[in-house]
């Protein structure tokens, strides 16, 4: 474990782990000419039941680093630095070895130190197979570089970047369809080719990496106006949080296809996709909203750099058919733009 953890650490890093603090020396900062510091902190939510259940623990650190390191990069920051924290009925070493080597390796492809960590026994509190696992991290972008719905124009073009799968979000949902279906997760699914287990446990596709690139471009950096991560509240309420006050996007359904997965837990349910977009991403990962004669570059670049992106809508500030079904205005907390969806999903 050490030794998966000791490959993330740069020059930066001091000390090594196991202190009660991790130092990183933020001395570069001086050659920013007004360093912002991001943060995030999440978990990796009731996806770490299937973990548990197939006694598989390696890729519930890349789900953990993927829900926090890739909001920092949502505000245009270059991810520096993570620290985790597992809680568990009872340590079993090579458990928390698994967990936190996943994490460590999904730090280092990300570009991130994994400095520090706490792990805690909660006997009589949880069940001893029993844990849970959040994290933080800490990114710095330069103030005149920081993304957000107040850079978004009308025109601008809106970028879906496709998921590998259900990621993190919607697995108490996912649970409830496979326990209605009286399905275990060591159970085969013809339709998936895999067993249920097998599929649910793909792990969420890591975005910063290859972002923090795109927007270190000469020219296409300054062409990507807000990012947006599709976590939890589903599409068009994190799309919604990344536009301006004002603004709308109708997203055009038939530009992509949601993937198997998806597909074959709503016939299971008896449900439809258009009902599961409030809960799961459906097949987008992120948003990008860019300048419209940049788009097809940045489409390009994206897919260089390994991240499949397709155009989805545009950005009007015009007047809408504000009484349609569907729209989705802003979210959080955050009195953004309003999205909705519109069509029908590609076959």
């Amino acid at each position: 474990m050490k030794e998966a953890v000791a490959k993330t650490h740069g020059p930066n890093v001091l000390g090594g782990v196991g202190g009660f603090a991790g130092l990183y020396d933020l001395s570069f900062a001086k050659d920013y000419t007004r360093p912002l510091l991001a943060t995030s902190t999440d978990g990796v939510g009731t996806k770490i039941a299937i973990a548990q259940a197939l006694d598989l623990h390696d890729t519930i650190g890349q789900d953990l680093v993927g829900m926090v390191v890739d909001d920092i990069v949502v505000v245009g920051a270059t991810p520096l630095f993570m620290t985790d924290y597992i809680a568990c009925g009872r340590v079993v070493p090579e458990r928390i070895a698994a967990i936190v080597t996943g994490i460590a390796r999904a730090c280092a492809e990300t570009g991130t130190a994994l400095v520090g960590g706490e792990t805690a026994e909660h006997p009589g509190l949880m069940g001893v197979d029993d844990y849970d696992v959040a994290g933080a991290a800490v990114g710095v972008v330069e103030a005149d570089r920081a993304l957000g719905a107040d850079r978004v124009q009308d025109g601008d073009v809106v970028l879906a970047i496709e998921s590998s799968g259900l990621h993190s979000n919607g697995y108490s949902l996912v649970r409830h369809i496979l326990a209605n279906a009286n399905l275990s997760v060591t159970d085969a699914s013809p339709d998936l080719g895999t067993t249920w287990g097998e599929a649910l446990l793909e792990p969420t596709r890591l975005y910063s990496g290859p972002l923090v690139r795109l927007l270190a471009h000469d020219t296409l950096g300054t062409a990507v106006h807000s990012l947006s991560h599709v976590t939890g509240g589903g599409i068009a309420a994190n799309l919604a949080r990344v536009l301006p006050r004002g603004s709308w996007v109708e997203v055009d359904r038939s530009t992509w296809s949601p993937q198997p997965v998806f597909r074959v837990l709503n016939d299971l349910a008896g449900t439809t996709l258009e009902s599961t977009e409030g809960t799961w991403n459906l097949g987008i990962g992120f948003f990008a909203v860019v300048a419209a004669d940049a788009a097809a570059s940045v489409i390009a670049e994206l897919g260089t750099l390994g991240l499949p992106a397709w155009q989805v809508g545009t950005v009007s500030t015009g007047e809408r058919d504000a009484a349609a079904s569907g729209w989705e205005q802003g979210a959080k907390g955050v009195d953004g733009g309003a999205v909705r969806l519109v069509g029908g999903y590609a076959s």
